[in-house]
């Protein structure tokens, strides 16, 4: 279904080219996008009646998240019902674009024309956020006012959500580089689809990306020593992380530096962060079965709060803990779960040789969602529209089980 990956690629463009799709005129059209593309491809499916349903093991988890929040709403234990009718309706896209996922990409040629997307769309943001970065005006786009503050870097109004997204691009055109699996005329464009993220990455001065990228890079070298191919793909690995810190150090280390020092004292203290952590856990400790409401920690916050600085905490840089404080234990069991069928079906897909192409891009995937969820200790990239959707997409693709294109397909 052509027309369906089309619509996937073209909301995850337009989720990311509207700040990460964290305004509400984003929201709408991002939702309303997936309910169009569900409409679209039920309609298709009653009139054409030839496509096999596929369920995605990683649906279920999402499905009951679903009618927990649901509850939440009917039996009004939510601290704000618009809140969570907000975040309701923004999970219910998810879980749409999730389903839709599973019935456009099967073959391994889908999935191979989403990771060439995947790999030139991340280079083309990439090096947006550089030149705006060498330009910047104080205006994002260089237009557009920022009514609210931030640290912006390309698109992003913050540099740790552009960190969440470069996370989550890098490893596909990183990891097939490292384990040979490009082709010899095209190693020089995959080799800049990865270095260009990677140094944006590393301008961006986000401390959070960075320790997740390195928990990617640790990842992919502890597959390899376990497959004991380490000493062979070695030398390709580390010629991109040198050409990434070429890249960097041409544009200026100092710079860096001083970036570094200059944006740590205009983000969250580490003495604020600590606290937020602390009171989103009383939070659940007064709340623990069913929490206080999906999307309602702004509302419930201050009543908890013990460090007041006179600034709103909307979310908590923790996306687990906050997870915790609004859905309480029956979410934490789903996220568990979700965890779960991530980790066995990602593990189980890599030990099968279903193709060596194939493992490659599901590996690319997995050490993705690592990276990502390694951030989300220390971040809310997953409440970031456009991140949360591109970062269940990686999952889909870590826990699916590609086939081989028919001769049919291939005519077709």
């Amino acid at each position: 279904m052509k027309f369906l990956r089309i619509g996937i690629c073209a909301l995850i463009v337009f989720g990311v080219a509207s700040h990460g799709a964290v305004e509400d005129w984003a929201r709408a059209v991002l939702e309303t996008g997936a309910g169009l593309l569900f409409l679209a491809w039920a309609v298709r499916v009653y009139f054409k009646q030839e496509q096999q349903l596929i369920v995605l093991p990683l649906v279920l988890p999402l499905v009951v998240l679903l009618l927990i929040v649901t509850g939440q709403l009917v039996f009004h234990t939510t601290a704000s019902s618009f809140s969570t009718r907000t975040e309701l309706q923004l999970l219910v896209s998810y879980v749409l674009i999730v389903f839709l996922t599973g019935q456009a990409y099967r073959t391994l040629e889908d999935w191979r024309g989403f990771v060439w997307f995947g790999m030139s769309f991340g280079f083309l943001v990439a090096l947006f956020g550089i030149l705006q970065h060498l330009t910047f005006n104080g205006k994002l786009y260089w237009f557009r006012e920022m009514r609210f503050g931030g640290i912006p870097f390309g698109p992003y109004v913050n540099r740790n959500h552009f960190a969440g997204f470069a996370e989550l691009v890098i490893p596909l055109s990183l990891i097939p580089l490292v384990l040979g699996r490009v082709r010899r005329e095209r190693w020089f464009l995959v080799s800049l689809f990865a270095v260009v993220p990677i140094g944006a990455l590393f301008l961006s001065a986000s401390r959070g990306g960075i320790v997740s990228f390195s928990v990617e890079v640790g990842a992919l070298v502890l597959w390899l020593i376990l497959r004991r191919t380490a000493r062979k793909h070695l030398l390709s690995g580390g010629a991109v992380l040198l050409l990434a810190f070429l890249m960097v150090s041409w544009l200026g280390v100092q710079q860096l530096v001083e970036r570094f020092s200059t944006l740590q004292s205009l983000e969250v203290t580490a003495g604020k962060r600590a606290s937020m952590r602390s009171d989103t856990w009383r939070i659940f400790e007064a709340h623990p079965w069913i929490g206080t409401g999906l999307g309602t920690l702004q509302i419930v916050f201050p009543a908890y709060e013990t460090l007041y600085d006179g600034k709103i905490v909307n979310h908590t840089h923790n996306d687990y803990l906050e997870g915790l404080a609004e859905t309480g234990i029956a979410g934490g069991l789903c996220c568990v779960w979700f965890l779960g069928v991530l980790l066995f079906h990602s593990l189980q897909r890599l030990s099968q040789p279903n193709g060596a192409f194939a493992s490659t891009l599901q590996l690319s995937g997995f050490i993705a969602c690592l990276g990502f969820l390694t951030h989300s200790l220390v971040d809310f990239n997953l409440h970031i529209p456009a991140n949360a959707l591109l970062f269940f997409l990686m999952a889909t693709l870590a826990t699916s089980e590609i086939r081989q294109p028919t001769p049919r397909s291939i005519v077709s």
